[in-house]
């Protein structure tokens, strides 16, 4: 067995769509009407769905996961996403570990956790 996909509830898909375009290049592999397979794995699925499947309300900014990506030139990474998307929500702005890793740490437009880190 393998993990195949790993999916994050989204208000607006193409919103995610572009925005996950933008910051790190993940292309469109299949649109299924309100789920969205991404390069890499990443699976957009509307909220609206999701909700009737569940019947629970989603809880963005739950703090319980986060999708973690690595990027060697992290502060021109860091730049990108504060010239595409100023208004993005920190947890963390660049800053650097005591083992010597760079990380920033920031909601997407949804709640959803991201961080990204220099290489280990």
């Amino acid at each position: 067995m393998r993990l195949k996909n790993v999916l994050i509830v989204v208000k607006d898909i193409e919103r995610s769509k572009q925005f996950y375009h933008d910051l790190f290049g993940l292309e469109m592999i299949l649109d299924n009407d309100g789920n969205m397979i991404l390069t890499e794995g990443l699976v957009l699925q509307e909220e609206k769905y999701w909700k009737e499947f569940l019947g629970k309300e989603i809880i963005s900014e739950n703090n319980s996961c986060e999708l973690y990506f690595e990027e060697d030139d992290i502060e021109g990474f860091a730049e990108r996403l504060e010239n595409y998307y100023p208004e993005v929500k920190y947890v963390n702005k660049l800053m650097t570990h005591s083992w010597g890793q760079k990380v920033i740490r920031f909601y997407d437009p949804d709640g959803n956790l991201i961080e990204v880190g220099t290489p280990v």
